[in-house]
């Protein structure tokens, strides 16, 4: 993952609200929530959450998959490790050197 990229997953993670939606699709698991049950999970109001939804899944944090009417949103788990695998990436680096 380039810095670039990580930085737009974390900048999009950068809110109280679409923090808060995004700890809700990643407790739902693999098989995600639909905007209402997204609504009555956080108290976001409509309008408001297909805001942050956009937000988030611009930056590839959440997918949405529409059948017919019905739109599933769904923590994109493999990008959410990779942005902790990059954040984590050198950890302790610099302890290596000093000893």
């Amino acid at each position: 993952m380039d810095i670039v990229t990580a930085t737009q997953g974390f900048s999009a993670m950068g809110s109280e609200p679409r923090m808060e939606v995004l700890q809700t699709l990643v407790k739902a698991g693999k098989d995600g929530l639909l905007v209402g049950e997204i609504q009555q999970r956080t108290g976001i109001p409509a309008s408001t959450l297909a805001h942050h939804l956009k937000f988030l899944a611009s930056a590839g944090l959440v997918c949405a998959d529409k059948k017919g009417r019905t739109i599933t949103n769904r923590a994109n788990f493999d990008h959410l490790e990779s942005l902790a695998a990059f954040i984590l990436e050198e950890c302790c680096a610099d302890m290596e050197t000093i000893t």
